[in-house]
């Protein structure tokens, strides 16, 4: 795809940044996985340039709902690292005060609206999220981010009939990473693509490269645009390639091979922007260099303070789990 967007270079850098800081934060999270600090975590890496594309064009008021794998969602929405990664280890000071953990951060200050470890459950809920933006006459995005293997829920056929029929705000966000945990996505869906389903609903879809931030970038501001502008829906099938296994513990090499493993590693996100950056002359490699050494110490400064943090006191287990009605 021709990118025709003009991108001004402070945008790349943040995009950049995003993205390596979403690397450097997956791979501690595995470090603190593999220390037996959390029972296991779904690792983005691989995936970056999806949400940051996207987000890229949205305010702290629009909203995002994720998925079981949803770190770099929240990163590129904007939460705070020192928090998510207290979350990840059931700390009182986590987005959650500890009580979400991995699959389900959220910050409503931030428009993250939760991540959920049920597949396909947050599509209708953003579904609602965008008709609510529309009944209250604001010009918010409701953006949805889910796999292939949610693709095939009911849940994603029954938003779309209801996001074309009455126009909504909403981004249907497919990161079609291959694999619904092991199962390849040529024996799970039927068709050419995933994108194509749209159709029946009267949605306008794209097929994206889900490993170019650039083209993520370009055709997230149309969908927001159209959005916002009252033209309805628009579904993205974001093509890309989660590089560990399902949920850290698992081996891909059982279900996979590794000659494919080398070809989508091989156009990686973070490298592909890297070079970017450095063939346009938008910064210099002392200048990368320092956004990879910032990003480095943010997340150790996250792992840092989320060690130090204290563990719900026992008094809170019921606290913010059950509401009384007057």
């Amino acid at each position: 795809m021709t990118i025709t967007t003009s991108i001004d270079n402070d945008k790349l850098l943040w995009m950049y940044q995003m993205m390596v800081t979403i690397r450097r934060f997956e791979e501690q999270s595995k470090r603190e996985a593999d220390a037996g600090k959390l029972r296991g975590m779904h690792s983005s890496v691989g995936q970056e340039a999806v949400p940051v594309g996207v987000c890229a064009h949205l305010r702290d008021d629009d909203y995002v709902l994720g998925t079981h794998r949803s770190h770099h969602h929240c990163i590129a929405k904007g939460l705070d690292l020192n928090a998510m990664m207290a979350e990840l280890l059931g700390k009182s000071t986590g987005t959650n005060k500890g009580k979400g953990g991995t699959m389900h951060i959220a910050d409503i200050n931030k428009g993250m609206l939760g991540a959920n470890g049920v597949v396909g459950s947050n599509i209708p809920v953003a579904t609602g999220v965008g008709l609510s933006a529309r009944i209250r006459g604001t010009d918010q995005v409701s953006v949805v981010f889910f796999g292939d293997g949610a693709a095939n829920q009911g849940t994603l056929h029954e938003a779309m009939n209801l996001a074309g029929i009455w126009k909504l705000p909403t981004l249907f966000v497919c990161e079609n990473n291959r694999y619904a945990e092991s199962t390849p996505v040529e024996y799970s869906v039927s068709g050419e693509s995933i994108a194509e389903r749209a159709a029946g609903y009267n949605i306008p879809s794209v097929i994206a490269d889900g490993q170019n931030v650039l083209e993520m970038y370009e055709i997230g501001g149309e969908a927001v645009r159209r959005a916002r502008a009252g033209e309805g829906p628009t579904f993205i099938e974001a093509q890309t390639y989660r590089y560990n296994g399902h949920f850290g513990a698992d081996n891909p090499l059982t279900y996979r091979t590794q000659e494919e493993e080398d070809y989508y590693e091989g156009r990686d996100c973070v490298e592909r922007m890297k070079a970017h950056l450095s063939e346009t002359k938008v910064a210099t490699e002392d200048e990368i260099n320092e956004i990879d050494k910032k990003a480095q110490a943010t997340v150790e400064e996250a792992a840092r303070f989320a060690d130090e943090s204290p563990f719900p006191d026992v008094e809170e287990l019921t606290t913010d789990v059950y509401i009384s009605y007057p």
